[in-house]
């Protein structure tokens, strides 16, 4: 429950107050004097206060003024037995959520101090998803590719044009479409996703443009569609590449129109969306194939914006290591660690088919399987990332039993010879083979001395 703070020169008022609260399942602590209230509230972190107007020493309006100067404010409810309307404005100008006056009323106190500590709940609400937001829009690189995609971001953002980001899976779309919405005049407002790949063919209208109650069966209720909730934001439809023929139409006209007509409704809803677009296909080659409108890729890529995969950027891939590592020592509450150069130059030399996501994915791995490692070495990566990456991981679709054979031998083979520090006899011998023979194996795989 929320924690309040009453601040009262009369004892009465204080112990009714907190009888009060305290019966509603609040915690409560009382102060006689702004002096002593101030220095409660920088040990202990309060969600509401209820301050009188009329204190000995500070008076409460100083006391407002202090507290919501400070970082993380709690919210204030003024009380006074001689308010007057200028000091009820002046309290409403310098922050105080709202003002009561003597004899307070048990029912009206109880439903300040509630929307209060709600307010205050839904601020810090915000303030996190705010924090959550920024995250998501830092582009990290210093590569050349990457330095020219935030200069466009710079360009495109505070304007209302479409864009139509292309890339492979995993290279950061969804962070390029999240960095052009918080520097837009957007911001402020919703940013709302929506995957066109993971939603079923008969349930993406109602995703998109909300259903009324009993419209098909299993609406049980009225929904509010992606449009909707985007109104004045920005929506983004990732991997619009798989949408299908019948609601790409539909797209296409609410585009036009800036209007759409919930399913099972007869009334048009109006809205005001910026949407950006992100696809691993070739559009064009999926227009002449009959899969994809002209007309709504025209709409679309108004500005195309392209995220290279990181086997073109590679020399960004020891920024995105350690952005990761950090990022995870944060979230599993360990200290922050470095990683090696060694391990570098073989996450350097992966062609990382899976691209960020895959690198992001294996630097978790790491953290959470070596608690207490203070500097990731090369031992500490996955067998995986040894390997070349143009090669088919075995066992892979469209893999034959040869090439399986051979990705499994020469991910066996790199592990050994990691595990030998290189030493190429050593690992002979521990595989039982000549050491002729493990180099002419070692040549057939395509694996390098020096790996």
């Amino acid at each position: 429950m929320p924690n309040i703070l009453i601040v009262d020169d009369e004892p009465g008022i204080r112990e009714s107050l907190s009888g009060i609260l305290d019966d509603e399942g609040y915690k409560t602590t009382i102060s006689q004097s702004g002096e002593d209230c101030l220095e409660l509230l920088r040990k202990t972190t309060f969600d509401v206060v209820l301050l009188d107007v009329w204190l000995t020493g500070i008076d409460g309006l100083e006391v407002l003024e202090r507290i919501r100067g400070m970082e993380n404010p709690p919210e204030v409810i003024m009380i006074s037995g001689h308010g007057t309307i200028e000091t009820a404005v002046r309290a409403t100008k310098l922050g105080a959520y709202d003002f009561a006056e003597k004899p307070l009323s048990l029912d009206k106190t109880l439903i300040l101090v509630k929307n209060a500590a709600e307010a205050r709940r839904l601020r810090h609400e915000n303030l996190d998803l705010r924090k959550q937001l920024q995250t998501k829009s830092v582009i990290v690189g210093d590569s050349v590719p990457m330095k020219a995609l935030r200069q466009q971001i710079s360009l495109m953002a505070p304007t209302n044009g479409r864009v139509l980001i292309y890339g492979e899976s995993g290279t950061g779309k969804e962070l390029v479409a999240h960095a052009i919405h918080t520097g837009s005049p957007r911001k402020d407002e919703m940013f709302v996703e929506m995957n066109c790949a993971a939603i079923p063919e008969d349930l993406i209208d109602s995703e998109l443009f909300g259903h009324r109650k009993s419209s098909f069966p299993g609406a049980a209720s009225d929904k509010e569609g992606k449009f909707l909730k985007a109104d004045r934001g920005t929506l983004f439809l990732d991997e619009v590449g798989d949408m299908s023929l019948k609601t790409q139409s539909k797209v296409l006209r609410t585009l036009e129109q800036q209007r759409f007509v919930p399913v099972g409704s007869d009334d048009p809803v109006t809205v005001d969306v910026r949407v950006i677009a992100s696809t691993n296909k070739d559009l064009e080659e999926e227009i002449a194939k009959g899969n994809f409108r002209e007309d709504l890729f025209y709409r679309l890529n108004v500005v195309p914006f392209v995220v290279p995969p990181l086997r073109e950027r590679k020399e960004d891939i020891p920024l995105f290591a350690r952005h990761f590592l950090k990022e995870f020592a944060s979230a599993y509450g360990r200290r922050p660690r470095d990683i090696a150069d060694d391990a570098i130059d073989v996450l350097m030399r992966y062609s990382w088919p899976g691209n960020v996501r895959e690198l992001r994915n294996v630097i978790e791995r790491i953290v959470i399987m070596n608690p207490t490692t203070t500097k990731f070495e090369r031992k500490h990566l996955p067998p995986l990332v040894h390997r070349d990456g143009s090669r088919r991981v075995a066992g892979s679709e469209g893999s034959t039993l040869h090439q399986a054979r051979a990705a499994y031998e020469r991910d066996y083979i790199l592990k050994k010879l990691d595990e030998n520090h290189g030493n190429v006899s050593r690992t002979a011998e521990v595989l039982g083979l000549e050491r002729s023979h493990l180099y002419r194996k070692m040549k057939s795989l395509g694996i390098a001395g020096k790996e």
